[in-house]
């Protein structure tokens, strides 16, 4: 796996992550390096330009139409229901995570899918638990990962945001 860098800003409401994600896409961050996580998306809001699992579904649709199909229903991100969590969407490049934690069976400790996604990437497992807890008290996480340079930009454009808590991890994989 590659190396990269890796910030978490974590925001009480869904309206300051949603600002969040459109300050760091006017600065230039590519949208297909974020990822949002949170429960509660009670919303009709179109989501527009997040990361596709691309090579994952052109893959699986070389297998038939009845897995690229399912693919494609995963295509932009993940819903699904967490115990003790509850409803939680996952879009971004954490949602392939997700996914490959759920297709490995993947259990790492007490960690959730979500925290065994999020661990995946390369945080240590007592900010995960954190994270995990964030999400439970609906809260929102806004994640981008990229080159050093991409994530200090990130930095500057989130702090200014004014997350409840805002994480850099360097050279996590990617």
């Amino acid at each position: 796996m590659d190396q990269a860098n890796t910030i978490i800003a974590v925001y009480p409401r869904h309206e300051d992550a949603d600002k969040a994600v459109q300050a760091l896409a006017a600065a230039g961050i590519g949208v297909k390096n974020i990822s949002v996580v949170g429960k509660g998306y009670h919303t009709e809001e179109k989501v527009m330009g997040f990361y596709n699992m691309g090579d994952r579904i052109q893959m699986w649709g070389s297998r038939g139409a009845l897995w690229g199909g399912l693919w494609g229903l995963l295509f932009g991100g993940v819903f699904m229901v967490v115990p003790v969590f509850g409803q939680v969407v996952v879009l971004g490049y954490l949602a392939t995570a997700v996914i490959s934690a759920l297709e490995g069976a993947l259990v790492i400790g007490s960690l959730s899918a979500l925290g065994g996604a999020i661990s995946s990437i390369g945080v240590p497992e007592d900010s995960v638990v954190r994270y995990e807890t964030d999400v439970k008290a609906d809260s929102f996480l806004v994640m981008a990962h990229g080159s050093a340079e991409e994530i200090e930009k990130a930095r500057g454009v989130l702090s200014q945001s004014d997350p409840s808590r805002l994480d850099v991890y360097d050279g996590v994989a990617a």
